[in-house]
């Protein structure tokens, strides 16, 4: 007989009737998961990781196809003493989230800064910050959107660089306060007073950089517990491109981790490496034992900052690869997900369009999650899905830009994936992977809308085509394929 279930498919946008068999009547041995470790789910009903794998609370394996964007009120790059704030800031609204979604996007990066949780050394946290934050966070839950709340910084502190840390916790104190417009980044980054307080930030020895990180992991911990039961928070990431070495940032990791862990002890942890892996295309492996439920972001900017005309001229998809093959390396010695936090090139540079395109391709082939940098941006180089005309104030999504990275990918898989890739001279998506039978939950396939790929589409399971309905507000299609314990093949093609 067949039995009916309903699923509520987490974050999809819609409900869906998914049909399954089932015997009627008698004892039957219980479905025997094909899961490639024995480790279980780290946490249950809620995003989770398994086996090196992001979850969710489904059980299927999930992949984030995100992109960050510094929200007008979250990302804090203003003063109230006078001083030119550093850049505009985009608002975030419906329309952003709502088109998010449809081009592909299934999460959000929001880079949130300490100095606008905690702005005094006595004052407490500000909670109508933390407003904002949700308010965003809501929003784009809304439209089938996960947010990773990122603790953000650059150059330290709005107050000496660009954004992070508040006045009372730069130790020595500055020098010289900073104000906008932002035009000297670099020169900020690399000036002494933002590196001094890097050192005594990270260093382990150091009695305030002590006295800091704590203040800093009771932030954290303020920030987890107030989302513990938001359901979009896919996780917090302790520390965007940490300015020290990696085992000193990692003290910091460590001491962040045991502080929140009673706060939300299912909560994901998201950790990046040292900055200097955007540099160097590379970071060591593990030389300690993992963090259990954390996952593993590094940046990956080969050539975006660094190179030159003839190296951008000259580069393929191979100039991209070492880099993303590391990534890979690197997450499996930490027995983490890859999740690439950060990755872009300028819209308007060398081959900007084909460099886009290889940096997903590669996401893809390793199996990460990727968010790209940026939504939206009217300063500094102007990067991300939009171009700002300053005279009107109005965006202009960039063609070309979506166009590289809007592609069929997985979103959800009810097993565990071999293989997936699209190709998009014929346009065509396969994937390979291994039924589960303790799963459920049907398949989420997102399939980019018919200007970037077909009028009609075939899914074939095994061969056989198989009924799929794309979703017009999020772009999925739900399929069941291969609920046994066998190996399948899933095709999603232009018809």
């Amino acid at each position: 007989m067949l039995c009916r279930r309903i699923d509520t498919l987490l974050f999809s946008g819609f409900t869906a009737a998914a049909l399954i068999g089932c015997d009627g009547g008698g004892d039957t041995a219980p479905p025997v998961s094909t899961a490639p470790c024995e480790t279980p789910r780290f946490a249950e009903a809620r995003d989770s990781v398994q086996c090196g794998k992001l979850v969710d609370a489904e059980g299927r394996v999930i992949f984030l196809h995100g992109v960050n964007a510094r929200v007008e009120g979250v990302f804090d790059v203003t003063f109230d003493d006078g001083r030119t704030a550093l850049e505009p800031i985009p608002a975030f609204a419906d329309e952003d989230a709502a088109r998010m979604r449809a081009i592909g996007f299934n999460a959000l990066r929001l880079p949130i800064n300490w100095s606008g949780l905690e702005p005094s050394e006595t004052g407490g946290f500000n909670e109508s910050y933390l407003d904002k934050v949700e308010a965003v966070v809501n929003l784009c839950g809304t439209h089938g959107i996960r947010t990773l709340v990122d603790f953000h910084q650059d150059a330290y502190s709005k107050e000496i660089g660009e954004d992070g840390a508040p006045l009372w916790a730069i130790i020595p104190p500055p020098t010289q306060l900073l104000e906008g417009p932002l035009t000297d980044l670099a020169a900020r980054r690399a000036s002494k007073q933002v590196l001094d307080a890097f050192a005594t930030f990270f260093t382990p020895e150091n009695e305030d950089g002590k006295m800091l990180r704590d203040r800093f992991a009771k932030a954290v911990a303020h920030v987890a517990e107030r989302f513990a039961q938001n359901a979009y928070v896919t996780g917090i990431e302790i520390y965007n491109e940490p300015v020290a070495t990696d085992e000193d940032s990692h003290v910091l990791h460590d001491e962040v981790i045991t502080f929140v862990r009673p706060v939300d002890e299912g909560r994901l942890y998201y950790f990046e490496p040292s900055v200097f892996r955007n540099l160097k295309d590379k970071a060591p492996t593990a030389k300690r034992d993992p963090w259990p439920g954390t996952v593993y972001a590094p940046h990956v900017y080969t050539l975006s900052f660094d190179g030159t005309d003839q190296e951008k001229t000259e580069m393929t998809k191979e100039t991209l690869r070492p880099s993303n093959e590391s990534a890979r390396n690197e997450a499996e010695s930490w027995e983490a997900p890859l999740v690439v936090g950060e990755f872009g090139y300028d819209p308007k540079g060398i081959q900007a369009e084909n460099y886009l395109a290889w940096q997903v391709q590669l996401q893809d082939e390793y199996q990460a999650s990727g968010f790209l940098w940026v939504w939206k941006e009217q300063s500094q180089d102007s990067w991300g899905m939009y171009d700002h005309d300053d005279a009107t104030g109005t965006w202009t999504e960039r063609d070309a830009v979506r166009k590289a990275v809007s592609r069929v990918v997985p979103e959800a898989v009810a097993g565990w994936p071999e293989s997936f890739g699209y190709d998009p001279e014929t346009k065509r998506f396969e994937m390979t992977f291994t039924g589960d039978p303790t799963l459920s939950a049907p398949h989420l396939i997102y399939v980019p809308g018919p200007a970037d790929f077909a009028e009609n589409v075939e899914v074939t399971c095994d061969g056989e085509v198989v009924a799929a309905e794309r979703d017009s507000a999020t772009g999925l299609i739900q399929v069941s394929c291969g609920t046994d314990g066998a190996k399948h093949t899933l095709v999603v093609a232009a018809k």
